[in-house]
């Protein structure tokens, strides 16, 4: 009986995971690597290729802003202060599906130095991302994203 349980948890799983077309995570990876690239460009002039127009962002002091438009207006803002000129590398990016239109991208990346508005100079700072991707047609779209910093464990 066990055995049986077993297989059948077994089967469940691996049709699960072949749900998705093999090109599925391929998708995702781009679609978060363009957030990355238009960062580190500092222009999110082409934000409509890969958010949705309800776009959430949490950014790392647990601000959070709502609807594309609110988060570009934020975004231009930090990125023509204090963020000018930082670049924001992916060191390990995982994709996992929630269903056939959902996907969870967690992507841990590192920080070129800045100082913060409120005087803190941020050096090869770790943060990690997690982006919530919805299938809006054929592409995938980023509609939250939740950046963290990683803090140092004590005595470092």
């Amino acid at each position: 009986m066990k055995a049986l349980i077993a297989g059948i948890v077994l089967l469940a799983v691996s049709m699960a995971t072949s749900a998705q077309p093999p090109n599925a995570e391929a998708a995702v990876r781009q679609t978060v690597q363009a957030f990355y690239a238009a960062f580190n460009a500092h222009g999110f002039d082409h934000a409509a290729d890969f958010t949705t127009d309800d776009w959430n962002h949490i950014n790392p002091y647990g601000g959070r802003t709502r609807g594309r438009a609110q988060v570009l207006k934020e975004l231009h803002q930090v990125h023509g202060s204090f963020l000018k000129g930082v670049s924001d590398n992916i060191e390990q990016l995982d994709v996992r599906f929630a269903g056939k239109d959902a996907a969870v991208a967690t992507v841990t990346s590192r920080m070129s130095t800045f100082t913060s508005p409120d005087g803190i100079r941020h050096v090869n700072e770790q943060h990690i991302r997690t982006f919530i991707l919805a299938k809006r047609g054929t592409r995938w779209l980023i509609m939250q994203d939740q950046n963290t910093v990683v803090a140092a464990p004590p005595g470092q």
